[in-house]
């Protein structure tokens, strides 16, 4: 009789780690979509409180379905990077963290270099995705704001 009682228990026992964590994947293909229609300008970029804007004027970015990033400026010339949108597990967000990435393999004085992050999601529309992130080095944020042109 015991050792039935103790099977039974075992067999009910729910252990945490089998708990799975928030599924974003409907809404990050919502975001995906709303980014992969058309071409956006960066119509907000603040880097650590200084505005930073203007270092993207001229510039339209395609958000492609295989992850490439294109910048056309109106001038004619491209940059190319990738872009992807991933559910963040790390201690150090919410577990229900979307993270909009960013990358262009440029060096560190290029104005682009500034984007390479794993933005946070602050909120999107069909016109409209606004991102943040907060520097682990000197503790600054930074907003990025794009608009659908």
């Amino acid at each position: 009789m015991f050792s039935l009682s103790l099977l039974s228990s075992t067999c009910s026992h729910h252990d945490d780690d089998d708990v799975s964590p928030n599924n974003n994947s409907g809404q990050i293909q919502q975001i995906e979509n709303q980014v992969e229609s058309g071409t956006w300008r960066i119509t907000s970029f603040i880097d650590s409180g200084q505005d930073e804007t203007s270092d993207f004027n001229g510039f339209n970015f395609a958000f492609q379905s295989n992850g490439t990033l294109i910048a056309s400026h109106n001038s004619g010339s491209n940059l190319t990077g990738s872009w992807s949108i991933t559910d963040s597990n790390s201690n150090d967000d919410s577990s229900d963290d979307i993270d909009f990435n960013i990358f262009f393999n440029v060096p560190d004085s290029n104005n682009f270099e500034d984007l390479n992050d794993d933005w946070d999601i602050i909120s999107h529309s069909d016109n409209t995705i606004q991102l943040r992130d907060v520097s682990g080095g000197n503790g600054g944020t930074d907003t990025l704001t794009f608009q659908r042109n």
